[in-house]
């Protein structure tokens, strides 16, 4: 089991405080593909953010490749951003000022786990040989996005993190993205966890839950 989250609670601080995750129950295997589906604000978003360690939770668990979430501190919850999760959101977030071939090794490169040799395969599985130099106001909505994917799946992670990653991109540029992202995840054993409002690409993964009410359905 790569991801186990357990009786998880999330509740919004301020004067309005309202529980946003309730008693949430959630497993994901290696190399699984999962798709969570629910209205907007019923927090998606968020549980996909706890899951990778990027905010905090009241009550529950989360065990991520065997570390309890609720024990770690900034720095070991970092370390696991870096080593075994990676993600995409649906803005892109490229470095404008870097090339492709600059944005696409610039977390591996970080994380000290730069492959020349797995980055130039990426780059031609991506169709993106020909765009190395350019930089990101020079591509396209769907190149953009393709450099993204490959610029989380440099670092060889153990879970793909995917927050609406094709919401931005027509049907025809979402469709070429999807099936790019899920051919490589297939290839490298990476498991997958993608919000999405979506049922179509939902149908695309193993496996699908949907949250509603701040629980899973």
């Amino acid at each position: 089991m790569l991801l186990d989250i357990s009786h998880l609670q999330k509740t919004y601080p301020g004067s309005r405080a309202r529980p946003i995750l309730r008693d949430v129950n959630l497993q994901l295997d290696r190399g699984e593909t999962l798709a969570l589906t629910g209205e907007s604000g019923s927090g998606k978003s968020t549980l996909l953010h706890l899951a990778g360690a990027l905010d905090t939770f009241e009550a529950g668990e989360i065990l991520l490749a065997g570390q309890a979430l609720s024990n770690l501190g900034d720095s070991r919850r970092a370390a696991l951003r870096r080593d075994v999760v990676a993600l995409v959101f649906q803005q892109f977030n490229l470095i404008p000022s870097l090339t492709v071939a600059q944005n696409l090794a610039f977390h591996a490169r970080l994380g000290d786990r730069l492959d020349p040799h797995w980055i130039s395969k990426l780059t031609q599985r991506l169709g993106l040989s020909e765009l190395t130099e350019r930089y990101p106001e020079q591509l396209s909505g769907g190149q953009q996005q393709r450099v993204a994917i490959g610029r989380a799946l440099a670092l060889r992670p153990q879970l793909l993190l995917a927050d609406e990653p094709t919401g931005n991109l027509d049907e025809t540029a979402s469709a070429a993205v999807l099936e790019l992202m899920l051919d490589l995840v297939a290839e490298t054993g990476t498991a997958l966890f993608l919000v999405t409002h979506s049922e179509t690409i939902a149908g695309r993964l193993s496996r699908r839950v949907r949250l509603e009410g701040g629980q899973i359905t």
